[in-house]
């Protein structure tokens, strides 16, 4: 029985890419920065993998036996977690999606008609910014907040108990479905609900839901149509539209989804499964927000995970940590940065080499066409 495990540490760049420049993100390195300006960061179980190496660190340990590590770059036309996901699945997105500082006016309006809302903001903020300024009058009036960023999303934020969770899903699959009906290629609608009384206490709670665009084939997909179950953890099947997943196991933390895996690695399933995990935490509490204490933090309980699980994997499973773009918690703003990524793999048959993102769904689709990793040891 064929298992493979590909885990998506979110926003865990490694150093800016040839072609940062064009998006704004010269001299962004997220792991690089930390590494240099945290002196006590430390990521054994990571590094055991080859992270050190990776990152040409002069204290690089040891790695274990079937560890193999490289950089992919991202060819697509974006820094985002779609296409970030979409091209490690072997979907390269050639023409980039659509961004907006304000959304039209129209469709705003038909967006507020469809679903007998009134909204407030329709700008470019931070999602913790804008509840500052707008969440006390959100609870007074009971309008949504629309906001978006530099991505290509639409995103909507409400109290769960004031404007209700079910409801917010709701209106966020009213946008999917409008923007869909008239071509307009964002990315990601994204349910944005908050918990609070007040500014000073407002805070984005775990429900968040986010409506992708419709992918085309991925690797996920011939995984699937080979007898392959596709196993999305966290947000998987939301980045693809719910495109070539089998199950989904939905989580709100890195926690919940480091435990999912670890329960869906035991499993004794009889036929060939394909795990396919994003943690995001690093990206969405740590990155946007600037916080480099919090990402290396967020780094080590990864990694101290990871020494639990690593002992798990067998000879003839395929497991492959990387990344979906950079976040670089030092650099200035508070959006994606255009980066490298690390590939760290246990199983490969052949060292991993340099390449683009299309490399992991190389590997995936490998291993499970009987070209099996050698046993380790």
């Amino acid at each position: 029985m064929q298992r493979t495990l590909c885990v998506i540490i979110d926003s865990v760049g490694c150093g800016q890419a040839p072609d940062a420049a064009k998006f704004g993100d010269a001299g962004a390195n997220t792991l690089g920065h930390l590494f240099e300006r945290i002196p006590d960061l430390s990521l054994p179980h990571l590094a055991s993998l080859g992270l050190d190496h990776l990152l040409g660190l002069a204290t690089a340990a040891p790695t274990i036996p079937g560890a193999g590590w490289t950089r992919l770059t991202e060819t697509s036309a974006g820094k985002d977690t779609t296409t970030g996901h979409w091209e490690l699945m072997g979907l390269t997105v050639t023409d980039p999606f659509s961004t907006f500082e304000r959304f039209p006016a129209e469709l705003v309006a038909e967006l507020e008609t469809r679903g007998q809302v009134t909204f407030l903001g329709n700008e470019v903020a931070s999602g913790t910014e804008i509840l500052t300024r707008l969440g006390e009058t959100h609870l007074r009036t009971g309008h949504p907040i629309l906001y978006t960023s530099a991505d290509s999303v639409l995103q909507l934020a409400a109290h769960e108990e004031v404007f209700g969770l079910e409801r917010l899903w709701a209106l966020c699959q009213t946008a999917r479905t409008l923007l869909d009906e008239r071509g307009i290629r964002i990315g990601r609608v994204i349910a944005r609900p908050f918990l609070g009384t007040c500014a000073a206490d407002f805070k984005r709670t775990g429900n968040r839901h986010d409506y992708s665009y419709q992918p085309g084939e991925t690797v996920l997909n011939r995984l699937q149509q080979a007898g392959v179950t596709v196993i999305g953890v966290g947000k998987i099947s939301d980045i693809f539209a719910g495109s070539g997943i089998s199950e989904s196991h939905p989580t709100k933390s890195n926690a919940e989804g480091m435990a999912a895996i670890d329960r869906l690695w035991a499993e004794n399933r009889p036929h060939p499964h394909f795990i396919f995990a994003n943690l995001v935490d690093f990206d969405a509490l740590y990155g946007h927000r600037r916080d480099p204490a919090g990402y290396a933090d967020c780094l080590r309980r990864f990694d101290a995970w990871l020494g639990t699980f690593l002992p798990k994997v067998n000879p003839g499973d395929l497991v492959i940590i990387t990344a979906d773009h950079g976040n670089d918690p030092y650099f200035t703003g508070t959006d994606h940065t255009r980066e490298q990524v690390p590939a760290l793999t246990l199983g490969l048959p052949r060292p991993p080499q340099p390449g683009t993102f299309g490399r992991v769904a190389e590997w995936i689709e490998n291993s499970f066409k009987g070209e099996h990793p050698r046993p380790r040891g």
